[in-house]
């Protein structure tokens, strides 16, 4: 009886705990642009013309105006001169180019370079795992591997982030059909949600 009551209980965990996780993410989001940008709103504006969510929809606008203004050849210019600054502090630059690498995987432009999913082969086992070809275009890898008709393969682990970056021969991957999506939440999850 108790070990059913604990199997019951851990399936509810497990079905209420991402919803539980996302929406408090997104009241933490929420509640921390409004605090920040609601206070300077408030200096700016007399307290009567200000009202609740004024902060949130400012975030909002401030994160669409920055979208719109990297399209810019400028801003752009001006952004990376600023990168370059922070890449040659030292503590700040292991720090700022952990994060910018995490969150360029999930931008539009690197998603597009990022969307083949392959089953690479592991010598003559006839076992096969799952990976995400990174580069495909040999001026673009390390100098010494250009020769080679080879890609680099992220290949992610399962239940963590990370995963490794490995250099392999053309001929030894083989493209799958799944999105990046799917073939990313069936190795995350060793499988246990199943291809959908």
């Amino acid at each position: 009886m108790l070990k059913s009551m604990s199997k019951t209980f851990l399936t509810g965990l497990i079905t209420i705990l991402p919803v539980v996780l996302t929406l408090y993410l997104l009241y933490w989001l929420v509640v921390s642009t409004e605090t920040a940008l609601g206070n300077v709103i408030r200096l700016v504006l007399p307290e009567n013309l200000y009202w609740p969510g004024m902060g949130t929809i400012a975030g909002l606008l401030v994160v669409f105006l920055v979208g719109v203004l990297m399209h810019a050849y400028v801003v752009q210019r001006l952004f990376a001169w600023g990168e370059e600054v922070l890449y040659h502090v030292p503590v700040i630059k292991t720090v700022y180019r952990s994060i910018r690498d995490f969150l360029d995987y999930f931008s539009p432009a690197r998603r597009a370079e990022f969307q083949q999913v392959v089953a690479v082969s592991i010598g003559e086992t006839g076992m096969q795992m799952i990976g995400f070809v990174t580069q495909a275009v040999p001026e673009r890898l390390p100098e010494d591997f250009q020769g080679d008709d080879c890609v680099l393969v992220y290949m992610p682990l399962s239940y963590m982030i990370g995963g490794y970056a490995i250099l392999m021969p053309r001929s030894a991957v083989r493209p799958l059909d799944m999105n990046m999506e799917e073939a990313m939440r069936f190795t995350l999850t060793a499988g246990v949600t199943g291809a959908q």
